[in-house]
């Protein structure tokens, strides 16, 4: 017992350096004291021939085999790369969670494998099966479920809907309603975003979240590991992620973010580089600042991730702006005095933040050679980064490779929403970020592009679409939501079997249409970016778009030719006309917006040069006017609201 308290001491009081010696020499110790311990015991009980009955040699074969099995798993912990920050329980706990999530997850593909070989049955047993959960609840007999036997029936009896289609169920639900949408009472109501239109309220039940988890989260780390074996390891990560504040309905239903945060991942905190009193901060920059300060005190981090890129970019951009204050907080062992956070955390935060005079000494030696691969320096022992780039986060995400982040890995895991899993990345080491559509977890119907204007189109089924056509999705989720029109556009790029893969578009909503052109976001930010690469001079760190009308409200310069206005902040130098010019002619190689240009329907682009940080202040603006929090956050590429336009017009150099 003193031998073992000795170690407990050197673990906890030994220099940040010499941590991972001790822990070598502590997991050799371990190892021969279980095995000689168990193997001593199983011998005594075969020399004592008196005692060898059925109960001692089940005894001596079960304490022989737990104390083998102790033994390897400590060899396992000792031969992997960790962090010098790990107590010997975060370890093993780290351990047992990884090993356990790689084993659910080869058991679900294995499912998932299974599943997308009959795509077609796979989603009709899904749909069936959820209309006989719910024929009995409100919603189901207001539909008539107990008379719909087929898909074909639920096609035909069922409308295709939108959100105000469910409000007054929702409501229900909120009230305290029991059995309205789902037989089980929703454990959250999740919030959309509502930073490219107005805020919605999704019920999601215990049994959709442990699908999330299971099928997709499991699945995911098992392909992860695969494509890349090191993070594995038993290196700590820092999650960039915040608390949100939590409100709750009539009948104490939480109402909040469905997206991960660390109200929702309490049995994780341990695997993170941010102690435990970090994430009781509830303001995002000084939360950030503390992320990265434990994440830079940490040399061995292995994995950065954040539900979205652009948390991460924010965090560079903050890196640049605070790393001397950051390596002084190092070297001293001591958070900033100047951060605004209260008493109590500061002080669970300065108990965990050891003195590294030479990890700071490395750290500033690197930030002032500048911070082009500075995560790959900084941490040379990174393995990936893990968030999601597609979509509006796209530029985010060239931004990372190709600077910050140069180097190291990129993984785009998963493709989600508020009302549920849609698809996944099985494919890590892809350039190209393509989503298997989940069959298990929805049932989707897709509308042709062409025919989204309709209100009540004809749909296809997932077996029925083609390769390279584009559609709206529609979806069936698990609580409660029926040939739900979300919004979001994909690209069929192949199939899984029977299932197709998909490549995200955009949102129906993030349109540029001013006189019925229907502009989407990805077409402008295809033009954007092939321009702006011929930009040798002007890098662009962020942008959003707006049409002229939507200021017309709200200054005195009104336009009688419509157009499009583009916010631009650059990391240095001066935009022009010239580089509008240049935008605009890529543009009006789309020969809609060309018609309209050329019979002077729309007037040319426009670019107003915004100052460097108004993207962030932006960020908190919209944060503090709308129902998102910093964890959901997404920087809208067309603007709809007037007064973040005009915000953002207040920001502008000129």
């Amino acid at each position: 017992m003193k031998l073992m308290k000795l170690w407990y001491e050197l673990e906890i009081h030994c220099p940040v350096g010499m941590k991972s010696k001790v822990k070598i020499f502590s997991s050799f110790i371990c190892i021969a004291m279980l095995l000689f311990t168990g193997n001593t015991f199983c011998f005594e009980f075969i020399r004592d021939k008196s005692s060898w009955n059925m109960w001692s040699k089940i005894i001596a074969v079960s304490v022989c085999m737990a104390s083998t099995g102790c033994g390897l798993i400590a060899y396992d912990i000792y031969r992997k790369r960790t962090s010098d920050r790990h107590s010997w329980k975060g370890l093993f706990d780290q351990y047992i969670g990884i090993t356990g999530v790689r084993f659910l997850g080869k058991i679900f593909r294995h499912k998932l494998d299974k599943a997308v070989k009959d795509c077609q049955r796979t989603q009709e047993d899904f749909l069936i099966a959820k209309i006989r959960e719910c024929e009995n609840t409100a919603y189901g007999k207001d539909h008539g479920f107990s008379e719909i036997k087929s898909v074909d029936d639920f096609r035909r009896t069922h409308p295709i809907t939108r959100y105000q289609y469910f409000e007054s169920y929702i409501s229900r639900v909120a009230s305290g309603e029991e059995c309205v949408m789902t037989p089980e009472c929703p454990i959250v109501l999740g919030v959309t975003s509502g930073t490219s239109g107005k805020s919605s309220m999704i019920p999601m039940t215990k049994k959709q979240s442990t699908f999330f988890f299971t099928n997709g989260i499991a699945v995911l780390f098992d392909a992860m590991v695969y494509a890349y074996p090191a993070v594995e390891q038993l290196q700590k990560t820092l999650k960039l992620f915040y608390t949100p504040r939590w409100h709750m309905s009539d009948a104490g239903i939480p109402i909040g973010p469905n997206s991960s945060s660390p109200t929702n991942s309490k049995h994780l905190l341990n695997l993170y580089s941010t102690p435990r009193p970090g994430f009781d901060i509830m303001t995002e920059p000084e939360a950030l600042y503390v992320h990265l300060l434990f994440g830079l005190a940490d040399k061995h981090l292995g994995i950065i991730e954040a539900n979205f890129a652009s948390l991460i970019y924010a965090a560079m951009v903050s890196l640049r702006s605070n790393w001397q204050q950051l390596c002084d907080d190092i070297e001293h062992g001591l958070v900033d005095p100047q951060l605004n956070i209260n008493d109590n955390t500061r002080s669970g935060l300065n108990d965990l933040l050891r003195k590294d005079p030479r990890r700071a000494k490395y750290l500033r030696e690197q930030f002032d050679r500048g911070f082009e691969g500075i995560v790959q320096r900084v941490w040379p022992e990174c393995n990936l980064i893990f968030c999601v780039d597609t979509g509006s986060f796209e530029h985010y995400g060239n931004i990372l490779k190709s600077f910050y982040c140069k180097g190291t890995p990129i993984y785009s895991p998963i493709y989600a929403a508020t009302e549920g899993l849609i698809g996944i990345n099985l494919w890590p080491l892809a350039e190209r970020r393509h989503y298997l559509l989940h069959p298990k977890s929805m049932f989707f119907e897709l509308i042709p592009i062409e025919d989204t204007s309709k209100d009540q189109p004809d749909t296809l089924l997932m077996h029925q679409v083609e390769v390279g056509k584009t559609y709206e999705l529609l979806m069936t989720n698990q609580s409660g939501l029926y040939r739900y029109r979300f919004g979001d556009v994909v690209n069929v790029t192949g199939f899984y079997y029977e299932c197709p893969i998909v490549e995200f578009m955009y949102r129906q909503g993030q349109f540029l249409n001013v006189r019925g052109e229907k502009i989407s976001e990805k077409t402008f930010y295809t033009a954007l970016k092939y321009v702006s690469a011929q930009w040798t001079e002007i890098t662009v760190n962020d942008y959003t778009c707006v049409e002229s009308v939507t200021l017309d409200d709200v200054t005195e310069n009104k336009t009688s030719l419509p157009h499009y206005i583009v916010f631009m902040e650059v990391e240095e130098g001066s935009l022009s006309d010239k580089h509008a010019q240049m935008i605009d002619d890529e543009l009006r190689k789309s020969y809609v917006y060309e018609s309209f240009r050329k019979k002077g329907s729309i007037g040319p682009i426009k670019i107003v040069q915004v100052t460097k940080g108004a993207f962030q202040d932006m960020r908190q603006f919209m944060l503090s006017n709308t129902q998102a929090t910093s964890n959901q956050f997404k920087v809208p590429r067309v603007l709809r609201k007037a007064e973040a336009a005009k915000f953002m017009l207040e920001h502008s150099l000129k």
